[in-house]
Parts: C-alpha cells; sequence; structure tokens
C-alpha cells in the first residue's frame, strides 16, 4: 500500500513537470562533457586537422567556462587528451565507458562535441577523344581494331555544406534509452537516492510500477534534450552561424545518448570537410564562440529556457556583433 502510494505522488509529479520544462528551472549538480572520439579513432578528417583534436579543445574551453558561471555544478570530462577515454583502445568499448561513467556519476547533463562532415563532391568533364584498341575473334582469326571514345577528366571538391546542428536520441529508441534510466537508482525529489537496500526497494524496482515511471522519466529526459538541444541551436543562429537545427539521432552517435540516463545532446559543431568552416573550428575565434553559445544555452536551460540570462565576466573573446546581442539581452 506504501508503495503504491509512493508511486502515485512520483507519477503526479513528473506528469505536473513535463508540460512545464520553459517554466520551471533545472538543477544542475554534475555535468559530463564529452570530447569525441579519441586516438587511435580521429573521427572525421578535415585538409589538415580531424574531428577528434577539434572536440577536445572545444570541450576544455567548454568546461572552463562553465565551472566559472556554475560554480557549484561539478564538471567532469570524458577525455582531457588525445586518446579515446580511460586508456581503451576499441571506439566502440570506449562509447559504451562514456555512458557508464556519466551513469555512475549520476549526471544531470551529459553534452557530446562533435563534428560533422561529408564526402567530397565528384566531377568529370569530357575533354576530347582518344584512340581505343580491342580485340575481336581468338587464334589465327583474332584481329586488331582501333576506335575513337570520349576522354574525360575528373576531380573533386570539398562538399560545400556548412552549419551546427544538435542531436538527441530518436523516440523510436525510448525503450533502450528507458531500460537504462531504470537501471539507475531513482532520485526522490529531495536529490537524495531511494535506498535500494530494503526488501520493498527491491520488489518496486523491479515491479511493473518501476517500469511505468522509467517510462515517464525516459519521456521527461527527452523534453529537457530537446529542450537543451533547441536552446544550442537558438544561441548559434543569433551568433549568425547557420542552424540547421535540433535533430533526433537515429544511427551512429546514438550509443551516448541513448544508454545515458540522463539528458543528453551531441553539437555538431560544424563542417570540418568544409575548408571555410575547418578554419573556422580550429580558430581562437570560432571555437570560443561556439563555446559561449553552448554555455548560454546551459545556462538558459538551467532557468528553464529564460532569454534573460547575466553570465559572469567571460574570458571568451566574442566580436562585436555578439557582444551587442548580448548587451540588449540583458
Amino acid at each position: 500500500m506504501m508503495i503504491c502510494s509512493c508511486l502515485w505522488l512520483l507519477l503526479s509529479s513528473f506528469g505536473n513537470k513535463l508540460g512545464g520544462l520553459r517554466q520551471q528551472g533545472n538543477n544542475l549538480k554534475v555535468i559530463v562533457i564529452d570530447a569525441g572520439h579519441g586516438l587511435p579513432d580521429p573521427g572525421a578528417d578535415g585538409r589538415y586537422s580531424h574531428e577528434s583534436a577539434v572536440a577536445l579543445s572545444v570541450a576544455l574551453k567548454l568546461g572552463k567556462q562553465l565551472e566559472e558561471n556554475l560554480p557549484d555544478c561539478k564538471i567532469l570530462y570524458t577525455r582531457t587528451d588525445e586518446n579515446l577515454p580511460n586508456g581503451l583502445r576499441d571506439k566502440d568499448e570506449a562509447n559504451r565507458w562514456r555512458a557508464k561513467f556519466a551513469n555512475e556519476n549520476h549526471a544531470d547533463l551529459f553534452i557530446a562535441i562533435h563534428c560533422n562532415s561529408l564526402d567530397p563532391i565528384h566531377h568529370s568533364e569530357r575533354i576530347g577523344t582518344h584512340t581505343e584498341t580491342y580485340y575481336t575473334g581468338r587464334g589465327k582469326k583474332r584481329k586488331k581494331h582501333t576506335r575513337r571514345v570520349p576522354s574525360y577528366r575528373y576531380w573533386t571538391t570539398p562538399n560545400p555544406k556548412q552549419g551546427t546542428e544538435t542531436y538527441i536520441w530518436a523516440v523510436n529508441k525510448n525503450d533502450q534509452k528507458k531500460d537504462f534510466v531504470g537501471s539507475m537508482e531513482e532520485d526522490t525529489e529531495g536529490g537524495e537516492k531511494a535506498d535500494s537496500t530494503s526488501n520493498a526497494a527491491n520488489e518496486f524496482f523491479n515491479s511493473p510500477e518501476a517500469k511505468i515511471l522509467a517510462s515517464l522519466r525516459t519521456r521527461k529526459f527527452f523534453d529537457k534534450s530537446k529542450l537543451l538541444a533547441e536552446l544550442v541551436e537558438d544561441e548559434f543562429s543569433k551568433q549568425g552561424r547557420h542552424s540547421l537545427g535540433a535533430k533526433q539521432r537515429n544511427e551512429k552517435g546514438i550509443w551516448v545518448l541513448a544508454a545515458t540516463a540522463m539528458p543528453s545532446i551531441l553539437v555538431e559543431t560544424g563542417f570540418i570537410s568544409n575548408p571555410e568552416e575547418e578554419n573556422y573550428l580550429n580558430s581562437d575565434k570560432g571555437q570560443n564562440e561556439i563555446v559561449y553559445a553552448i554555455m548560454r544555452a546551459v545556462l538558459r536551460y538551467k532557468e528553464g529556457g529564460d532569454k534573460t540570462i547575466i553570465t559572469r565576466p567571460s574570458t571568451i573573446d566574442t566580436d562585436t556583433t555578439t557582444q551587442q546581442q548580448e548587451s540588449s539581452e540583458q
């Protein structure tokens, strides 16, 4: 009877919260920042740089700014050097470790940093004709022939696509996310972990009621992830970046989004395959603007989506346009 009463209270609480994410604040005690890839997995390649190095640089700068603006929040990193996390050599095993690391540290947010890439565009052009030799018949009947055939020139150019994208897990992956949410000890409203050592608690966590609760928490995490992703893309747009929007991801990179028992996003900071964006992604100005946008989005998320957030004095060197936008919003 007590378990049923507790369940009803929890279900009512989560149901009320789902409708008001933009009005309520979000408590942030632990944020995990994940620099994607890591050697021997360099990720996407540009002309002179690779995704792994860019992601690490942006992730470390982002962590520093969040530490300054959220002094009561613990900032954790999945990796702080050029290698895959935890000394691993297999990228799939490393992704599983990333999710486990975030879950074991009971993170309130998981933010993965990546770069986008597209294959080069292939071109061809007819430049004339040339003589081609061919043969017919066999043995003594074999004869040599010639004919004129077209000649072509082939080349490639970098794909010009540019812009940012922020991903959350696809809604059809909710069952996978729910499995990880349900495997974690539920939080009470006071922020304490439920005591799972008692028989009643063990019975509850393995019950159908617990699965319902995990489903509600999964939906809440989906809504919160969507909110943060939209805020990130909104901040990129304010900087003049071309935003491709907040999207659901259902293929590569899905593991760290679906296997983390918390709101989680994956930020594609730009197309490293585009020479212009590669230069931007490797510049101090570009990385600082990327960090500033994500930091602003996190602070807005903390306040429930509020657009008027006052940040501490930043070491980020933003351009004049961004500074003017910041001033007008405050």
